[in-house]
């Protein structure tokens, strides 16, 4: 039995596959350039970040209520700080060892920043009811000493695995997110870097 030849496709079908073949070049000509900056931003960027500090997600810790207030009684937020960026530390009155060179960071990385310093602030939360030392008052003065609910602040500040809030630093952005944390016995230089990336980066536009 004599085969039948394979059906040659009509001059319109080869038309319509010619079509659909320019069609997908286009789409990916046209795609081209974001399929690199997908590229770029999730696979060669992650490679090539340098922060010291850890980035944190700040819809997993917006900021809650904390039942702050200055030394003298009246109420404030941390809200009240939006247009700046803050440099934030906690520990209880008493100040030990790692909470004074906590101070002596913050003070001397927001004077490192030389004329961006006026864009940060420099916030102590303290979790106790501890009458502070009048001379660490005088000698850090600029720094906004507040007391806090300790319940409310550990419940929102992420820490390390077995450490506390008073062992980091942390970084709340000009629009009152939460958004790094820096490890416990942080390098200054390093920390400094990260905050002058953020700074020169959060002037651009």
């Amino acid at each position: 039995m004599e085969k039948s030849k394979p059906q040659l496709p009509s001059p319109s079908d080869l038309q319509r596959r010619r079509g659909r073949w320019k069609l997908m070049l286009i789409v990916a000509v046209c795609a081209a350039p974001m399929i690199a900056s997908y590229f770029t931003y999730y696979v060669i960027k992650p490679e090539s970040r340098t922060n010291y500090g850890e980035l944190l997600d700040p819809r997993q810790y917006p900021i809650p209520p904390l039942g702050m207030t200055t030394l003298d009684g009246k109420p404030v937020k941390l809200q009240d700080y939006q247009g700046k960026w803050v440099l934030l530390q906690v520990g209880g009155g008493d100040c030990n060892q790692s909470c004074k060179e906590h101070l002596f960071a913050m003070r001397q990385l927001r004077l490192m920043q030389g004329k961006d310093m006026e864009r940060m602030e420099r916030v102590w939360l303290i979790t106790d009811a501890q009458p502070l030392d009048t001379m660490l008052m005088r000698e850090y003065d600029g720094t906004d000493m507040l007391r806090v609910d300790s319940k409310l602040l550990q419940a929102w500040l992420p820490v390390e695995a077995g450490g506390s809030a008073a062992d980091h630093l942390y970084m709340i952005d000009p629009r009152g997110n939460l958004m790094m944390r820096f490890p416990k016995g942080a390098d200054p230089n390093r920390v400094k870097k990260d905050i002058g990336k953020l700074l020169r980066a959060s002037s651009i536009g």
